[in-house]
């Protein structure tokens, strides 16, 4: 059943790639990863794996197990509840598959940890409703949080909303400015370095990546992810964070001065740039309708792509 439900999702991907919907033009597709029809995830060699400071052992299968996933790391997080460890069959998958045991996440989902509960239970039920989507239909990741979304309990979302509120942020994305980057490919829903391919110019993008491929692959809690951000975005960023322009308000006013939310606004502080930018075009292209969404859609509406990415750069480069 598992096997036939992540097939189904796969394929409604897929055809969504074949036929991309001008829903999904003009989104920076850096910011929007999706993975090129037929790629094909190597098969178990039987290999046990292991990563650094870990004592634990798992194989491939273990590994990419959405309802059982690995743990390298137990003794630096409190106990996970099932609803986080384990999942329920069919299709209520483990919140620790997508975003990791610790909460943190990776580029193609979100980091929760530190959000508050509340903030996260919304989430999960705009999701449900549809009243959350993507600009790009073909996502894979989101698709499934929406399949998630519309199988989890009440009681259960309450439960993951609280283990991830409880979690301390750490530092997660090394953000480097620069005008060159290495030129990367899609796998995994995420950018990843195409060894061998050298270097081009980063232009208006932001390019995020893991800092170590093998230990991201084997969704190694410990391992992070580095951000190429355009020379000089930082420091308008903050700028805009702090002043604004006259095309949207300063987002130190609800944000917090720091970007470490206030109440049920969301910290951006130290949290993925590439999902940030996302969720401001998602925002600004109205496939966003949450509680506070038409408030954002006001401040975000104007704002250009570069601005986009500097402001995710700065709340990126923040400590969370």
């Amino acid at each position: 059943m598992k096997r036939n439900l992540v097939a189904a999702m796969c394929m409604t991907a897929v055809a969504a790639f074949a036929d991309r919907t001008t829903a999904a033009d003009n989104i920076p597709a850096w910011a929007y990863p999706v993975n090129p029809p037929g790629l094909q995830r190597a098969p178990d060699d039987g290999i046990p794996r292991h990563v650094p400071n870990s004592a634990a052992t798992y194989s491939v299968t273990q590994i990419r197990d959405l309802f059982t996933p690995p743990d390298w790391h137990p003794s630096s997080h409190p106990a996970m509840p099932d609803v986080v460890g384990r999942g329920r069959k069919p299709g209520q998958f483990a919140c620790g598959f997508c975003h990791l045991p610790n909460g943190l996440g990776r580029p193609e989902n979100s980091s929760l940890a530190g959000l508050s509960a509340d903030y996260i239970a919304q989430q999960v039920a705009d999701f449900r409703s549809g009243a959350r989507k993507s600009s790009e239909p073909a996502s894979l990741p989101i698709n499934l949080m929406i399949a998630v979304a519309q199988q989890v309990s009440e009681d259960d979302t309450r439960i993951a909303a609280a283990y991830f509120a409880s979690l301390v942020p750490v530092p997660w994305i090394r953000v480097v400015e620069t005008e060159t980057v290495p030129k990367t490919k899609v796998d995994g829903w995420m950018l990843v370095v195409d060894q061998g391919a050298g270097n081009e110019p980063l232009g208006v993008r932001i390019i995020e990546t893991p800092e170590d491929l093998e230990r991201t692959e084997l969704r190694d809690s410990l391992s992070g992810f580095v951000a190429y951000v355009p020379v000089g975005s930082i420091g308008r960023g903050e700028a805009l964070v702090r002043e604004g322009n006259d095309r949207t308000t300063p987002c130190a006013v609800c944000h917090g001065a720091h970007l470490k939310g206030l109440g049920p606004v969301p910290a951006l502080a130290g949290r993925s740039p590439s999902y940030l930018v996302r969720q401001l075009v998602d925002l600004q292209r109205g496939v966003r309708h949450g509680p506070w969404a038409p408030l954002m859609k006001s401040v975000v509406e104007r704002l250009t792509l570069d601005e986009m990415v500097s402001l995710a750069a700065y709340a990126a480069s923040l400590p969370p």
